[in-house]
């Protein structure tokens, strides 16, 4: 299929899941917005032991993305919590965000639960839902973002918040000018490489989509750009309805480097994907290299993809929008509506029962 064909894509992209990835740039700056007004009481304003984001999926990604941004800014562990229930560590002197797009994802209820038990200091975010009720009815810090949008579609929602109550807090520098420039920084790249009316090779993502499609993209990164590498993945699952992996280095190179072995037949289709920043490790760019030679030699596809940006927040976001546009490029070629997401709404419709 000819991706530089775009009258293709609206009988395919039914639920103009484009229009989203196209207005990702103003999202981000509505985000800040609401962030910017989400004030903090007074009475959150004290020495914390621990940050907790408890939340799953699209909702997660976000505490992925600020843990990544500014976690070495911050003097306390972080821990992200996908599950039912939550670290024993959890006390009145954590401070947990509670994240769900919908307001009703079970896991995150219930782990809001054992939260409220724990006493901890909340900040709940969400659309509305049960999670909103609870907020309200609990006296939490509840910051609102809005409805109508698929979760993991959300992405600026559920971070840029985050961040400036960390930041209202005090325990990072204010970083609207960065948010502000990333945005700006993020449409310019989707208006050059990104969009669907940039045809050719000079359009990154459906390059990109074009060399994975019908192969099993196994994505590696460094440890500081894990989130990047986890949002890659997630986007080419419900989006692309394309199965992938990710590791991180150094660690793959201590195992999984030798797994591309066997089973010979079906390696054939993998590609390896490794995503770079300028400001990896030295050791790091190195094995990086070494890596892609000794596949490269053994006559493995890889892909070598560079962030974008002057700013470390305007390269993990480009990153992330080349993967995201990739992931929508894919699921045109594989010719599926990259909205819907069947599988995951009849799961938790017998989860139900």
């Amino acid at each position: 299929m000819n991706l530089d064909n775009l009258k293709e894509f609206s009988k395919i992209d039914k639920e103009n899941m484009l229009d989203l990835l196209v207005s990702f740039p103003k999202q981000c700056e509505d985000a800040l917005f609401i962030g910017e007004r989400s004030r903090i009481k007074l009475s959150y304003k004290k020495r914390y032991s621990n940050i907790v984001f408890t939340g799953v999926g699209g909702s997660a990604i976000g505490a992925d993305i600020v843990k990544g941004y500014v976690g070495g800014e911050i003097d306390i562990p972080i821990f992200i919590n996908r599950d039912y229930t939550i670290p024993g560590f959890v006390n009145k002197n954590s401070l947990v965000f509670t994240i769900s797009y919908s307001g009703n994802t079970e896991e995150t209820l219930s782990a809001y639960k054992e939260v409220k038990k724990s006493r901890a200091n909340i900040v709940a975010i969400t659309s509305g839902g049960k999670l909103k009720e609870l907020a309200l009815k609990n006296n939490d810090m509840l910051i609102m973002i809005p409805k109508g949008y698929p979760p993991r579609c959300a992405l600026g929602y559920s971070f840029i918040p985050v961040i400036a109550a960390l930041w209202e807090i005090g325990l990072i520098k204010n970083k609207k000018d960065e948010i502000k420039s990333s945005a700006r920084f993020l449409d310019d790249l989707q208006k050059k490489h990104l969009a669907p009316a940039v045809k050719g090779k000079v359009n990154l993502s459906k390059e990109l989509a074009k060399k994975v499609h019908k192969r099993f993209p196994a994505i590696y990164t460094s440890n500081r750009m894990e989130p990047v590498a986890t949002r890659w993945r997630g986007q080419f699952a419900e989006n692309s309805k394309v199965l992938s992996s990710q590791h991180v280095f150094p660690e793959m190179n201590h195992n999984e480097i030798m797994g591309w072995v066997n089973p010979r037949v079906l390696l054939k289709e993998f590609v390896a994907v490794i995503l770079k920043d300028k400001d990896d490790l030295p050791r790091i760019r190195k094995r990086m290299e070494i890596t892609a030679s000794i596949l490269r030699k053994e006559e493995f596809s890889v892909l070598e993809i560079e962030s974008r940006g002057k700013g470390f927040l305007e390269r993990i976001l480009s990153l992330i929008y080349i993967g995201d546009f990739a992931s929508f490029y894919l699921s045109i070629l594989n010719r599926i509506d990259p909205t819907p997401v069947d599988r995951i709404v009849y799961l938790k419709k017998q989860l139900a029962k």
